[in-house]
């Protein structure tokens, strides 16, 4: 064999895997973005495409050790009653219902099998399975934040309130409010 084909050889095999790992690349990248939403973009965002999809694989790897569990239909009505009290409960004392309101949240998670550390940490592993209402978690914990600095409004502790509820719906895996009930 001459060297000349040798070479061209050799750079065809290099193009061939550079090719390949592109094509790997980019599918990892669909697969993520579908996966975690607008998260993936919050992610790219903040820290660059190969450290966030580094980091969300890394996220999926660490919840898929968990034991989650839907709940029983009992376990789905006792926290629908409870949410619908916290939620008729606003209208008294908007603070008191969302300090409940993240306390809820929180025992929905504990009883689906979601361990309960730090707020990003709980939010970065709910991410994998609840995509879509992530972003409202993170809005409603920032209200709460805000407002134990008496920095929130009554307007804000109702969008907080919205927020809870459609993350809670997305864990109970049911609508706590039909809309008659709304109407009332």
């Amino acid at each position: 064999m001459s060297t000349a084909l040798a070479i061209v050889i050799v750079i065809a095999i290099i193009v061939i895997a550079f090719a390949a790992w592109m094509f790997v690349d980019k599918r990892r990248t669909q697969r993520l973005r579908t996966q975690f939403g607008s998260e993936y973009d919050r992610m790219v965002q903040a820290s660059g495409r190969k450290q966030a999809e580094t980091e969300l694989e890394h996220r999926t790897k660490r919840v898929q050790k968990f034991q989650i569990r839907k709940l029983s239909t009992e376990e789905q009505e006792r926290f629908a009653g409870a949410w619908r009290r916290e939620q008729a409960h606003f209208v008294d004392d908007p603070r008191s219902a969302v300090e409940n309101a993240d306390r809820l949240v929180g025992e929905v998670m504990r009883a689906r099998g979601y361990p309960l550390g730090e707020f990003e940490l709980r939010a970065a592993d709910l991410s994998v399975d609840h995509p879509r209402v992530i972003e409202n978690y993170r809005i409603a914990h920032e209200i709460a934040v805000r407002d134990s600095r008496g920095e929130a409004s009554t307007e804000d502790l109702r969008r907080a309130m919205v927020a809870y509820r459609a993350l809670f719906e997305d864990l109970l895996e049911e609508h706590v409010l039909d809309h008659q009930e709304v109407r009332r």
